[in-house]
């Protein structure tokens, strides 16, 4: 597959950049093999998702209850971590046996293995920062350095959050609608316990199915809206697989020239030919075009 080879961080990050959290989990969790985006309509609407998704994440609740809980917050990391080490290989698993019938593993071999790579390293850092902070808030002497560690992992970790949010762990790299049909189906599984409980958090029954209904049904609207621009300009469908789908076009971003899209009339080739014999007859050949020779005559131009 197109896209997952490569070096991992491109060759950008230098010892300046782990100055920079944000810069290296810029590299770190959008590693260069992701594939670039073929629509910019999609990739405006991944901002979207990741806004609601990230509504999901911290959960509103928690700041309608009175205050942020950092505490709860450390706890909430560590169950979205287990979550996500679960949903997205088991649903991954699922759309492989769906796309069986067209295709094989073997073909995915290495976006897939990149993409569970990726998963490990954010699921890893998430874990690495919840320590941090535990061990800073028990440890004496060094309480002070852990706490900078910890603040560090924070920045990292919640700039690499935005950035798979977007890819979903590279898994672009395997299947283009993967993204949006994980984050469907995460933020879903986010919800259904507080929904299977009738645990509102303390809110009104109104405000609670309100609070933990609005950020799923809003990204689960906006993947659906993301596939169906796939499949209708860009002929890539979530059921078949990925090695029987037509190579995508690139986006092209403003200002780099515009590039017709395939079978334009007014696009580069000639969108109107004529024929040798006959100058107004479809063919290859230009009818104001004079030819190799001269329709005067050299010696006698007026032809008398």
């Amino acid at each position: 597959m197109a896209g997952s080879r490569g070096s991992w961080t491109g060759g950008t990050l230098t010892a300046r950049s782990f100055l920079k959290p944000k810069r290296v989990a810029e590299a770190v969790f959008h590693p260069a093999w992701i594939p670039e985006a073929v629509d910019l309509g999609v990739e405006r609407l991944k901002r979207v998702r990741v806004i609601a998704g990230a509504v999901a994440a911290v959960g509103v609740y928690t700041f309608v209850e009175g205050g942020f809980a950092f505490t709860e917050m450390l706890q909430n990391m560590l169950t979205a971590s287990a979550v996500l080490l679960f949903i997205t290989p088991l649903t991954v698993g699922a759309m492989l046996f769906v796309w069986r019938r067209t295709g094989t593993v073997r073909q995915l071999r290495v976006p897939l293995g990149n993409s569970f790579k990726l998963l490990l390293a954010f699921v890893g850092s998430i874990v690495l920062t919840v320590m941090m902070w535990w061990l800073a808030a028990g440890v004496g002497g060094f309480a002070l350095v852990l706490g900078l560690v910890a603040i560090w992992l924070t920045g990292f970790v919640g700039s690499g959050a935005v950035k798979v949010s977007g890819n979903f762990f590279g898994t672009a790299a395997v299947h283009r609608c993967l993204p949006p049909l994980l984050a469907t189906v995460t933020t879903w599984l986010m919800a259904i316990p507080d929904l299977a409980t009738g645990d509102l958090h303390g809110l009104s029954l109104g405000m609670g199915f309100v609070f933990i209904l609005g950020a799923p049904v809003t990204v689960t609207a906006i993947a659906a809206l993301e596939m169906y621009r796939l499949r209708r300009r860009h002929g890539i469908r979530l059921g078949a697989h990925p090695a029987s789908l037509p190579p995508p076009r690139p986006a092209y971003a403003p200002g780099a020239g515009h590039v017709p899209p395939q079978g334009n009339p007014y696009g580069p080739g000639p969108a109107y030919t004529y024929n040798q014999g006959n100058p107004y007859a479809p063919g290859p050949r230009n009818p104001y075009h004079q030819g190799p020779r001269n329709p005067y005559n050299q010696h006698n131009p007026h032809g008398f």
